[in-house]
């Protein structure tokens, strides 16, 4: 008779010693610099109350807790979490705490949005309302930034969150919004592939199409900051051995720190791929409003919401200095 074993937890999954190394580096920069000033939707539950403690003490934010006051303080209170010397902004329900952090963001009061524990929807409804939320120019899109161990690179992959189906007008946004992410993470060069089933232009596979117009647009200056090369398989994204064996010559192939889907299922599943099976850490970050969105879940481990909160410090920066440089 066999006895059955419990299945490995994800943290336990491929996990060697240089685990969350990449991060760590991010955490110990953002350190260097000031805390960002983060408006908290409805921090109402152990773990998203949690998590923008810990993200404080370890100086990376200066949270202001929006939501309920009774029930913010009933949770630290039951959860024995300090939250003495936080800012709390009263708002009595989840859409009213989404709207009013919003809110805290337009008067200058808040450089980044976290979400707390209220729906997404909730969160990023408020975010893009026309006249009340912090819509730009640019089209809103998720990033994965992940760490992977079996990878050199610290890898950028968009958009596996926010939008479905994305056009061609559109992903040019996605890209632009993911470049400028990979200089704000101080990317020594942005390398950008295109992703599709294939490294050829196929009429018969629209992805491929797409990825190779934007690959043009960037040669005219319509995508800047970074070297596209599209369409490419994901092994001639990551895999030098497989670019040489298929003869491919790109300053991106096989060397890739930005992957760009065709869609959110293929995201959302290359993703969550990464993250289980080759143990991945994976910290998101919103882009294309006017702050950056932390949105992370209640299955993300400690080490992904700090280094979400960590990429978060890492934009609000860059465009604090991009503003001074305008002024200036």
């Amino acid at each position: 008779m066999t006895t059955a074993t419990k299945p490995p937890e994800r943290s336990e999954l491929h996990r060697p010693a240089r685990a969350h190394a990449k991060y760590q580096r991010l955490i110990d920069f953002c350190k260097t610099l000031p805390p960002t000033p983060t408006a908290v939707a409805h921090p109402c539950d152990q773990t998203s109350l949690q998590g923008a403690v810990d993200a404080a003490r370890m100086e990376l934010i200066e949270p202001i807790l929006v939501g309920p006051r009774s029930r913010i303080q009933d949770i630290a209170k039951q959860f024995d979490i300090d939250i003495s010397g936080l800012q709390i902004v009263d708002a009595p329900f989840s859409h009213a705490s989404a709207e009013k952090a919003v809110e805290l963001v337009r008067e200058g009061k808040a450089e980044a949005l976290m979400k707390g524990s209220l729906h997404t929807d909730e969160l990023m409804g408020a975010v893009v309302k026309r006249d009340t939320g912090l819509r730009t120019a640019r089209r809103i899109s998720h990033c994965f930034v992940l760490d992977v161990p079996t990878y050199s690179e610290t890898l950028i992959l968009t958009d596996a969150a926010v939008n479905i189906a994305p056009t061609l007008e559109a992903k040019v946004d996605i890209v632009q919004n993911a470049i400028d992410l990979a200089h704000a993470l101080r990317f020594s060069e942005v390398r950008v592939a295109i992703l599709s089933a294939m490294e050829t232009v196929n009429p018969q596979v629209p992805s491929t199409i797409e990825a190779a117009a934007l690959c043009k647009m960037a040669d005219r200056g319509q995508i800047t900051g970074a070297i596209l090369d599209g369409p490419l398989a994901l092994d001639n994204a990551i895999s030098l051995e497989s670019v040489k064996i298929k003869k491919i010559d790109s300053p991106v192939a096989g060397r890739a720190n930005v992957l760009v889907v065709p869609d959110l299922e293929a995201g959302n599943m290359l993703a969550k791929s990464l993250s289980f099976l080759a143990g991945a850490d994976a910290a998101g970050i919103v882009l294309g409003a006017r702050v950056p969105v932390i949105l992370t879940s209640r299955a993300d481990p400690v080490m992904s919401r700090l280094a979400s909160c960590g990429i978060a410090v890492l934009v609000a920066e860059a465009r604090r200095q991009t503003a001074s440089k305008t002024v200036a």
